[in-house]
């Protein structure tokens, strides 16, 4: 079983999210399991204050590296954490995060999320502490809360049995690095937009064909970088030279 435990300001706010739909049955099935911390539980404030100016005269307010020492110590984890820990530090300066990360983190034991706020962690604690350093896109949120959810997100469907359907994991984008080709359900026409033929036709061989086609476009469209990345065979070459 994964254990994912959550650094966090906001403990309420992730474990109420991971309490819905996949993530909660993965956890009522015994595949995964929740936790949260609150770094202002050790401060020796009375107040819980955990931030404090940064040198240099930068704006802005950091998390200390103490509290966040001593409430990563109550649930176990020390400096230098060992494999198969992997603790992920939330930041926009880190390696932006894709699906092979995800099946990577997939296979540990724990993952813990450290979830910034205010201007981020005083650095000492990446040093001390992560494994990875993650963004989840070139912008700016307000906390780690939210891009720790969307990773977790992304590695407990990743679990054996997690979702209902073993085989929507292969058709999902990026699983063999291609974006998916659009899908399709009943009614077979609204508003005159009608379900492709090819979809309808029951010759499994022309569906594939189709699907390949469809997420070479979409790919080539939107994300033509992820390409260079894609294990692409001759068809593939002349369907995108088309």
């Amino acid at each position: 079983m994964l254990r994912i435990d959550f650094l966090t300001l906001f403990p309420e706010m992730v474990l109420g999210a991971c309490r819905h739909s996949i993530l909660q049955r993965a956890e009522v099935e015994g595949k995964v399991a929740f936790d949260a911390v609150n770094p202002r539980d050790f401060t020796y404030d009375r107040h819980g204050k955990v931030d404090d100016m940064p040198y240099g005269g930068a704006a802005g307010m950091l998390i200390s590296v103490e509290p966040v020492h001593l409430a990563l110590q109550s649930i176990g984890i020390e400096p230098n954490p060992a494999r198969p820990i992997s603790v992920v530090m939330t930041d926009p300066t880190g390696k932006t995060f894709t699906q092979s990360d995800a099946q990577e983190l997939a296979t540990k034991d724990r993952v813990v999320f450290l979830c910034g706020h205010y201007e981020g962690f005083d650095d000492r604690v990446r040093q001390l502490f992560a494994t990875h350093t993650f963004s989840i896109g070139d912008y700016v949120l307000t906390g780690g809360e939210l891009p720790a959810l969307v990773m977790a997100d992304s590695i407990v469907r990743l679990l054996p049995g997690a979702l209902g359907s073993e085989g929507s994991l292969h058709q999902d984008s990026h699983s063999d690095g291609l974006l998916s080709a659009p899908n399709f359900t009943r009614p077979d026409e609204y508003f005159g937009l009608a379900v492709p033929e090819v979809l309808k036709s029951g010759d499994h061989k022309k569906i594939a064909k189709w699907k390949r086609e469809q997420s070479l476009k979409i790919t080539k469209t939107n994300r033509p970088d992820l390409l260079r990345g894609a294990a692409l065979d001759i068809a593939d070459l002349d369907m995108l030279s088309s």
